[in-house]
C-alpha cells in the first residue's frame, strides 16, 4: 500500500501548491483582518472566502479528475523530517463542504455583526469575523495534514477559535457554558498528545504514511490509539462525552451555531478516522470498533429522545446533533473486520454522506431557529403557532432539513441512512440497523413535533419583533436544498470518497 500512495503522491504534486493556498489563504486573512481591524475585518473575510470558495473547488476537480490523492512537500524536505500536505477524496469533500457552509454563515451574519457606517465600531462584530476565519484555516489543516503533531496543533487552533464564539455574547451564562467547552477539549487534547509521545517513542516519526508502514500490533500502539481515540471523541462530543455540546450550540449567536455544529465536531470525527484507517494497517480491534458503535447506537437514541422532549427550540437542535453524530460511529463496526467485502465500501460511504449531509441540514436548521427566534423574540417549541405564515422561507429551509435528517428520501440522509441499513443487513450486523430505524423515527417525531407548531392555523400573524429579508432566509433554504440534492447524486460519483484511501475500501485512486 504504502509504495502505491508514494507514486500516487508523486503523480498528483503538479497543483500541490493549492493545498499550500488552502490553508495560508485564511490564515492570512486572520493576520490582515486582526491588524486592520474595525470595518476591514468583514471585508477581508469576504474577499479570504471567495478565494477559499475557489481553491476548494479546483482541489475537489483535481482529485477527482485524476482519481489520485493531491499532495504538496513543504520546503522539498521529505518525511519524517518534512511536512506533508495531503488532499484525498475525503479531505477534498470536506474543504468544498467548509467552503460553502463558511460562505453562507458569513452572508447569514452579516445583519448581526455588521457595523453600521454612522455606528461605532464594536467589539464582537471584529472578534466574529476573525474567529470565522480562524477556525476555517484550522480545518482546512486538519483536512489536509498528513502529520499527527501538526493534527494536534489544527486541533487545539479550532478549539481555541471554536470556545469564544460560545461565549461572544458576553453574558455569564455563556461564559460558563464556553469554560466547561474549554474544559472538556484541553482534556480531550491531553489524551490526544499522551499517544502521539508513545507512538513517536515507539517509532520515532508522526508522518501517516510512514507510521503505516512502520507500526505493528504491540501494546503501546494499543494505549496509544486508545487515548487518542478517548481525547477525541470527548472532542467530538460523543455519547457519554456530550453534555458540554448541547448548552455550548444553544447558547450561541446563531452564525457560530451553524458552523459549531456543522463543521466543528467534524475536525476531531476526521481525525479519528485518520487514526483509525491511515494509521492503523491491520491492528484495527474488532471489540474496540463494536464499542464505538456502541456509543454510537446510544447517542442516537439518547440524543434523539432528550431532542423531543426539549421546549426550547435550539436546544431540541443541539440535542439532535449528539443523536446524528452518533451514526458516523456505526461506519467501524460496519468496516472493521469485513475487510475485502464490498459491503466495507457501502459501509464508508454511508459515513460520509451522512457527515456531510448532516452539516448542511444543521447549518440550516440552526440558521432557520435564530431567524424564528430573532423575529418572535423566543425560540420556544409550544409558541411558534402561526410561524410558516409570517416565515415560510424559514420554515421550509426547517422542513427540508427535517426531511434529511429523518432520512427521507430523496435527501442526502436517506441515501446514508438505506446504505447502512444495506451493509448491515448484508454483513449479518442487524442490531444496527434496527438503531437506525428506531433513531430515524424518533427523528421523525420531534421533527413533526416541531412543523405541526409552526404550521398549526392562527386567526393573526403573530407579532414579530424584528422583520427578516427574505434574502436572509433564502440562506438557510439553500444550505437545506444541498442537503437534498446530495441524495440525487449518481451513485458512481461518491466513488470520490473512496480516493486514496486504503485497498480494502474500494479500487479507486489506487
Amino acid at each position: 500500500m504504502i509504495a502505491d500512495a508514494a507514486s500516487s503522491l508523486d503523480a498528483a504534486s503538479t497543483h500541490g501548491y493549492l493545498l499550500v493556498l488552502a490553508i495560508v489563504v485564511p490564515v492570512g486573512g486572520v493576520l490582515i483582518a486582526t491588524a486592520v481591524g474595525g470595518r476591514t475585518a468583514e471585508r477581508t473575510a469576504f474577499a479570504v472566502i471567495a478565494a477559499g470558495l475557489i481553491l476548494g473547488f479546483a482541489i475537489l476537480l483535481d482529485v477527482w479528475t485524476t482519481s489520485r490523492p493531491l499532495a504538496y512537500v513543504l520546503g522539498n524536505w521529505a518525511a519524517p523530517l518534512g511536512i506533508t500536505l495531503r488532499a484525498d477524496g475525503i479531505s477534498a469533500v470536506m474543504l468544498v463542504t467548509t467552503a460553502l457552509i463558511i460562505a453562507a454563515t458569513a452572508l447569514y451574519a452579516r445583519a448581526d455583526f455588521t457595523i453600521p457606517r454612522d455606528g461605532l465600531e464594536a467589539r464582537a462584530p471584529f472578534v466574529f469575523w476573525v474567529l470565522l476565519l480562524a477556525v476555517w484555516a484550522a480545518l482546512n489543516t486538519v483536512f489536509l495534514s498528513g502529520d499527527l503533531f501538526n493534527l494536534y496543533v489544527a486541533l487545539e487552533l479550532l478549539t481555541f477559535a471554536a470556545v469564544p464564539l460560545v461565549a461572544l455574547s458576553g453574558r455569564a451564562e455563556a461564559i460558563t457554558t464556553a469554560l466547561r467547552y474549554l474544559l472538556f477539549a484541553l482534556a480531550g487534547s491531553i489524551f490526544y498528545l499522551l499517544g502521539v509521545a508513545l507512538l513517536y517513542g515507539a517509532y520515532g516519526t508522526l508522518d501517516i504514511v510512514l507510521l503505516h508502514d512502520r507500526i505493528r500490533p504491540e501494546l503501546a500502539v494499543s494505549l496509544a490509539v486508545a487515548l487518542m481515540t478517548a481525547g477525541l471523541l470527548a472532542k467530538t462530543a460523543l455519547f457519554p462525552l456530550h453534555f458540554w455540546l448541547p448548552p455550548a450550540h444553544a447558547g450561541a449567536p446563531p452564525a457560530a451555531s451553524a458552523i459549531l455544529s456543522a463543521l466543528v465536531v467534524k475536525g476531531s470525527f476526521f481525525l479519528i478516522i485518520r487514526i483509525w484507517f491511515d494509521v492503523l494497517p491491520g491492528s484495527r480491534s474488532l471489540v474496540a470498533a463494536q464499542v464505538l458503535g456502541a456509543m454510537g447506537a446510544a447517542a442516537i437514541l439518547f440524543g434523539s429522545i432528550v431532542a423531543f422532549r426539549q421546549s426550547r427550540l435550539k436546544l431540541l437542535i443541539a440535542y439532535s446533533t449528539v443523536a446524528q453524530i452518533g451514526y458516523l460511529f456505526l461506519l467501524f463496526p460496519l468496516v472493521v473486520g469485513f475487510e475485502g467485502s464490498p459491503w466495507s465500501a457501502t459501509a464508508w460511504t454511508s459515513g460520509w454522506v451522512q457527515l456531510v449531509s448532516h452539516a448542511f441540514a444543521k447549518a440550516a436548521m440552526f440558521m432557520a431557529a435564530g431567524l424564528i427566534a430573532q423575529a418572535l423574540g423566543h425560540d420556544r417549541i409550544d409558541d411558534l403557532g402561526g410561524v410558516a405564515r409570517a416565515l415560510p422561507l424559514t420554515v421550509l429551509a426547517f422542513a427540508i432539513s427535517g426531511i434529511s435528517l429523518m432520512g427521507v428520501p430523496p435527501s442526502g440522509g436517506f441515501v446514508a441512512k438505506w446504505l447502512m441499513l444495506s451493509a448491515s443487513v448484508e454483513e449479518g450486523q442487524w442490531w444496527w440497523a434496527v438503531t437506525v430505524v428506531a433513531g430515524g423515527l424518533i427523528a421523525g417525531a420531534y421533527v413533526i413535533r416541531v412543523m405541526t407548531r409552526m404550521l398549526s392555523p392562527r386567526l393573526e400573524l403573530p407579532t414579530l419583533s424584528v422583520k427578516v429579508d427574505r434574502w436572509r432566509q433564502s440562506l438557510p433554504l439553500s444550505l437545506a436544498i444541498c442537503a437534498m440534492l446530495l441524495g440525487l447524486l449518481p451513485l458512481q460519483s461518491l466513488e470520490l470518497l473512496q480516493v486514496g484511501l486504503p485497498h480494502f475500501l474500494g479500487s479507486a485512486g489506487r
